[in-house]
């Protein structure tokens, strides 16, 4: 447990801190555009579709220790959403690292709650990133 908590802070700023989620209706827990973090390039903006949140994020440079981590060495992302805060039910599995935005449709009304993990070649898990939000 120890190693997940290693590799995580240092990710979810990389990841989340910024990620803006826009469409029809909805808004967006930051109020910002872009954002970057330790160096990265600042999170992209994508329009998506009515009932729809698209997600963009940068990958992570370094680990939670502050040692440099390459694309190589990562495997994945996992988004965990859902309408309740405190339990977001609902997840996905991308297994590309190379894969830095997602678009999750066909949302119901209401408020929706996101964050992301990344996964290493090891199987080192971050801790999820900071809640963003988006109203349908």
């Amino acid at each position: 447990m120890k190693r997940v908590i290693k590799v995580s802070k240092a990710w979810i700023a990389a990841f989340l801190m910024g990620i803006v989620l826009t469409g029809c209706g909805g808004g967006s827990s930051d109020s910002s555009g872009t954002s970057s973090a330790q160096g990265q390039q600042p999170v992209q903006v994508q329009q998506s579709a009515e009932r729809s949140a698209s997600l963009s994020w940068n990958a992570p440079a370094t680990r939670a220790n502050g040692e440099g981590i390459k694309m190589g060495e990562l495997s994945g992302y996992v988004i965990s959403y859902g309408k309740n805060p405190d339990e977001l039910s609902e997840t996905v599995r991308i297994d590309d690292a190379n894969v830095m935005d997602y678009t999750i449709d066909n949302l119901e009304n209401g408020t929706w709650y996101f964050t992301i993990q990344v996964e290493d070649i090891d199987g080192l898990v971050s801790a999820p990133s900071e809640q963003v939000s988006k109203t349908i």
